[in-house]
């Protein structure tokens, strides 16, 4: 079996459908396939691979199956689901509603992540119909799929209200709405649903901890993040071996400027073990980010180069950081030496980040012909779309050395990308003032006003401890 499992596999990257049909017929004629639906799972995903568009040949495979039977369905939908293949789980749980093959809940939480993860939240809404009408509201299993699938779907207020019609609530379905909260940005709500936990009789757990130290992040409020870090230390004996945990108190630390905090929790300093574990990248990463982040160029290149003799592979995330570093500290030479490592010593292709990062160095170091060389190479040579932060990383350097010439032909490449920027018409405004072109700036906000277009107020805000 493990045999055939690994032909499909093998079929399913080569494209290879005439094998594929061989190895149909064979199971059908000895009656393999019917052993194993694991074997109808795998066979559906390779044809569905190969003719990505064929629906018939699904719902045929389906009509070979027993009907009425929905545990075989329910294996297929989670394995579906779990593969990478959502649509095709959707697909399946349409197949069993529409020929009355029973659903349960395991169905319908299944169903639930697939539309979570293809964001068909009008699918999901229609489960949500399925499931009130199923009698299935109370259970708490779909009420965390479906506080999920809201709250991924970009319907947070949606996911709050289905929280609170849940009678028996969980922790998994806090963290579901922890989550909506963190990707929609709002920060005091998710704080506020972590202290509600105690009176709703629900523990916290690792997931749960570091969403509310992501909100402390976002808010910089350094005196929630600090009670949180007291409550890790005195509630988790094994704190060190959690590298996200670990890697959030590090950023939530780097945010609100306490580096030396940040670099003791890498460090694990103060802390009773008798043999430090192995750091992982992400940490590395989240280092190197707060230094970057806080201005301490050098100690980003001084970690970096302890990271290798440690023998810590750095991601794409580490180099930027690098770069970048070289960028404000005017090394050019081992700027372009970092970059060049990426490919040649990691095997990791730079992208658009890592060129705009590169231009950002040229333009710094004010050599701009040289960025703008680098810009066209890349369209030349067909490596990608110069993306407008690469552009608008040359405008930027043009208006603070004064070449307008560049500077329009950044701001036109920048503004053939995205005309609704606002951010490249206001840097644009910028250059031309600079040589006093005002009729140019009138012009400028005429463009700017008929296409509906504002430059937004900026904002910043610190807490302040004694």
């Amino acid at each position: 079996m493990s045999n055939v499992i690994q032909f499909l596999q093998q079929s399913r990257v080569t494209n290879n459908l005439p094998a594929i049909k061989k190895l149909h017929a064979h199971l059908l004629t000895t009656g393999t396939l019917f052993i194993s639906h694991h074997f109808h799972t795998q066979l559906i995903a390779t044809y569905f691979a190969c003719l990505p568009n064929n629906i018939i040949n699904l719902h045929n495979f389906f009509k070979c199956m027993n009907s009425t039977n929905p545990l075989h369905f329910n294996v297929m939908i989670s394995d579906f689901c779990r593969k990478g293949f959502p649509f095709l789980a959707l697909t399946t749980f349409s197949f069993m509603h529409s020929n009355s093959v029973p659903l349960d809940s395991y169905a319908l939480c299944s169903t639930l992540i697939a539309s979570s993860k293809v964001k068909d939240v009008n699918f999901g809404k229609q489960i949500h119909a399925l499931v009130g009408k199923s009698g299935w509201s109370s259970s708490v299993f779909l009420g965390s799929a479906l506080i999920d699938l809201y709250s991924k779907s970009s319907s947070v207020n949606d996911a709050a209200l289905l929280f609170d019609e849940i009678p028996e609530k969980n922790t998994v379905c806090v963290n579901a709405l922890l989550s909506g909260y963190g990707d929609a940005g709002l920060w005091v709500h998710e704080l506020e649903m972590v202290r509600k936990m105690p009176a709703l009789k629900l523990k916290y757990d690792e997931f749960t901890l570091s969403a509310a130290l992501r909100a402390c992040t976002g808010l910089s409020s350094v005196e929630m993040g600090m009670q949180l870090h007291s409550y890790l230390l005195r509630t988790m004996p094994n704190i060190e071996s959690d590298v996200f945990l670990r890697s959030t108190l590090i950023e939530m630390y780097g945010k609100c400027g306490l580096v030396k905090k940040a670099w003791q929790v890498f460090k694990l300093v103060g802390m009773e073990i008798t043999k430090e574990r192995s750091r992982d990248v992400v940490l590395w990463t989240s280092m190197l980010g707060v230094y970057g982040r806080n201005g301490h160029y050098k100690e980003v290149i001084d970690l970096y180069n302890e990271m290798l003799v440690e023998g810590i592979k750095p991601d794409g995330v580490a180099f930027l950081t690098v770069i970048s570093a070289c960028a404000r500290t005017g090394q050019v030479h081992d700027g372009v030496k970092y970059f060049e490592s990426m490919a040649n010593d990691f095997r990791l292709d730079p992208g658009p980040e890592h060129y705009s990062c590169l231009v950002d160095l040229f333009c710094r170091a004010g050599e701009l012909q040289k960025a703008w060389e680098l810009l066209n190479e890349r369209l030349y040579k067909g490596i990608g779309n110069c993306g407008v932060s690469m552009w608008g990383a040359l405008l930027s350097a043009c208006v603070d050395v004064g070449n307008i010439e560049l500077g329009k032909l950044a701001a036109q490449r920048a503004l053939e990308l995205d005309p609704q920027n606002v951010g490249i018409w206001t840097m644009l405004s910028n250059l031309y003032a600079r040589f006093g072109m005002w009729d140019e700036i009138g012009q400028l906000r005429v463009l700017m006003k008929a296409r509906g277009l504002r430059k937004d107020v900026g904002c910043s805000w610190v807490q302040v401890t004694s």
